[in-house]
């Protein structure tokens, strides 16, 4: 079959998908203390905030914190459990989850707490939505670093179309079972031990480096309706005020860029050359979480830039 794909792909009238093959091994360690990340993946109930967790993967690694190549995998996890409510139709037409399937289920935390107990990084395909659900359901996973292989990494400017787990596997010539926890898993983490486009960095180590920098959330608080195209355009999301949060737009930046965010705001959205928003500075251990994070209005001084000890 290999043949046939080879021969295939010199006709140059074909792409050839292979199926990604789970790997153990990925760089050899050349001597440096290694530190342990964790992939995280969660089926749930729907894509509601308050979506159940019907699945969860995790794939345990070392890394070295010098370089940022993978080496090898340590662990794997993967457990289902049975939701208060009875699955949708369409998870179990994505998933093949059925409720017979997680029937009598149950997540044991103290096995979860143990999984990641050792480690200084968790990452998700998309944080923002995995986090909160994960951290409200496992209280242990609040208090780790976590990082965004969708957001954090410069895909795009390297030339990939989408994001999208199935998307970046596909421009390597591959494909994977998508849509279960522990496939879902298995795939970032190849993608992360792969050079990011032209460069020879691992896409892990771009990670690593965004995930130790802190950056500044802005609330463009007060700004007027007729803003939010302008706002939208540069990047800002929009919080609707949910469970006690500032309803506003807001952005993050880099520490360095706050002043030229800041410029913008007054020249461009308030119209106040004085005008202070609301801001706090973010880490990767609040970073994408659902925690309400209470801005500083008066006084506000970023943190020095460095790097986080436990990160390395």
């Amino acid at each position: 079959m290999e043949a046939l794909a080879i021969e295939l792909e010199q006709s140059n009238e074909y792409r050839v998908l292979r199926r990604l093959q789970p790997k153990t091994e990925f760089e050899q360690s050349r001597g440096e203390k290694a530190f342990i990340g964790v992939v995280l993946d969660t089926e749930t109930t729907g894509l509601d905030p308050m979506a159940e967790i019907i699945e969860l993967g995790m794939i345990k690694f070392s890394y070295s914190p010098k370089t940022g190549h993978i080496l090898k995998i340590v662990d794997r996890f993967n457990a289902l459990q049975q939701p208060n409510s009875p699955i949708p139709p369409e998870i179990t037409r994505l998933t093949n989850i059925t409720d017979d399937i997680v029937a009598g289920c149950k997540i044991d935390p103290e096995a979860v707490q143990a999984f990641v107990a050792d480690a200084k990084l968790v990452i998700a395909h998309n944080a923002r939505f995995d986090r909160p659900l994960a951290e409200r359901t496992w209280p242990t996973l609040a208090d780790k670093n976590w990082a965004c292989a969708l957001v954090e990494i410069p895909w795009r400017e390297n030339n990939f179309e989408s994001r999208k787990l199935g998307h970046l596997l596909a421009e390597h010539g591959l494909f994977h079972s998508g849509h279960r926890a522990s496939d879902d898993c298995e795939a970032l983490l190849h993608l992360l031990s792969l050079p990011l486009g032209a460069t020879d960095e691992p896409a892990f180590a771009l990670l690593l480096q965004h995930a130790r920098q802190t950056t500044v959330r802005i609330w463009a608080q007060g700004a007027h309706f007729s803003m939010k195209d302008m706002l939208k355009l540069r990047g800002y999301a929009w919080a609707d005020g949910a469970n006690g949060a500032i309803k506003a737009w807001w952005i993050d930046v880099a520490e360095q860029d706050l002043n030229s965010e800041l410029a913008f705001l007054r020249a461009e959205v308030f119209l106040n050359p004085n005008f202070i928003p609301p801001m706090a500075t973010i880490t990767a251990k609040e970073r994408h979480s659902a925690r309400i994070i209470q801005p500083i209005k008066q006084g506000f001084a970023p943190a020095a830039l460095s790097a986080f000890p436990n990160l390395a």
